[in-house]
């Protein structure tokens, strides 16, 4: 089974070039004034793990309000879809997103399943393969939201990128619109977006969905030091950090952290010599943001980036969003 799948790129994260700007990403995050690491390095296999337990949380409501849109209005999707195109699977996880839309019937010609994490990714696939054999399936194994390098052989035509589970969230405004822009730029106007948007809530819900009492989203945060260590030759200690999530309601958006519980000093090499960096007791890590969005917010940002013909479908509490939009043009 392992022959049907072509792995047509993989971003070789252990080559000494990518070890090498990997190493100055995270340096130069925590040499930062306010502390950060970028939410791409949760997902390393661990990290891909943890996060699909999080997904089947009751507290996380994202998976199963968007999977209830997908059921409530397949028809409709199905029709904007429409036939013999190319799904082009952002952040791919698990692929069972995917996954669920092809058992449904919505069958593409090809799909290009996209995740940073290489071996969650090969695994996933693997199994997507079993179910479904008939289907072509692509893996490309790279940083998407840094530069999404699509093969050439790839036809330009009838090319649908599928971004679900709110992961926009992660980018500023801004960048979201620099990234959406840039998906525009990959597709012709027979193409299309499907993308899954978090809305603006009630504060508790938000924090509950981010901070679980059962501790699976603090074990995902604080694993991404294990990553870290790993990628940059550091030495944080996991237990002497804590998990802080909350809603920052001026900004409308999520804040994950990791938390010093005392005064202490992280080290690494870097060339000749070793960096460091003390944290005080109670200072923290920025580690990721997740924004959420109005209705109409979105529908804007998606017009200004470059897409029309814009289709939204919604939960009765309106919770979540799920947008289809085509090309402009």
């Amino acid at each position: 089974m392992q022959n049907d799948i072509k792995l047509l790129q993989i971003l070789d994260w252990d080559s000494p070039r990518q070890n090498a700007l990997l190493r100055d990403e995270l340096a130069a995050g925590l040499l930062e004034p306010q502390a950060r690491i970028a939410p791409k390095f949760f997902y390393d296999a661990l990290g891909s793990r943890l996060f699909e337990a999080i997904t089947e949380l009751p507290e996380y409501y994202p998976t199963r309000t968007e999977a209830a849109i997908f059921r409530d209005n397949l028809p409709a999707i199905r029709q904007a879809l429409g036939t013999d195109f190319t799904l082009i699977d952002l952040g791919c996880g698990s692929c069972a997103k995917a996954g669920k839309l092809f058992h449904a019937g919505i069958l593409p010609r090809r799909y290009v399943a996209v995740d940073i994490s290489v071996e969650f990714l090969r695994d996933s696939l693997q199994n997507l393969k079993r179910e479904l054999p008939a289907i072509d399936m692509l893996g490309l194994g790279l940083d998407f939201t840094d530069e999404l390098q699509l093969p050439a052989e790839l036809p330009l035509e009838r090319r649908m990128f599928f971004y679900p589970g709110s992961s926009i969230g992660n980018f500023s405004p801004l960048e979201a619109g620099r990234f959406l822009q840039g998906l525009a730029a990959r597709m012709d106007r027979s193409g299309g977006l499907l993308i899954g948007v978090d809305l603006i809530k009630d504060k508790a819900q938000l924090d509950a969905a981010y901070d679980d009492p059962l501790g699976v989203t603090a074990a995902f945060n604080r694993n991404l030091l294990r990553h870290v260590n790993t990628r940059l030759d550091a030495d944080f200690a996991v237990g002497d950090w804590k998990h802080v999530a909350f809603y920052n309601t001026d900004s409308t958006r999520i804040e994950m952290h990791l938390e010093a519980c005392r005064t202490l000093t992280v080290r690494w090499p870097e060339a000749e010599v070793s960096r460091a960096r003390t944290f005080a007791e109670g200072e923290r890590v920025h580690t990721e943001n997740s924004w959420k969005y109005s209705p109409d917010g979105f529908a804007t940002l998606l017009t200004e980036a470059g897409f029309a013909d814009i289709q939204m479908w919604t939960d009765p509490r309106r919770w979540f969003a799920l947008f289809f939009a085509r090309k402009a043009g």
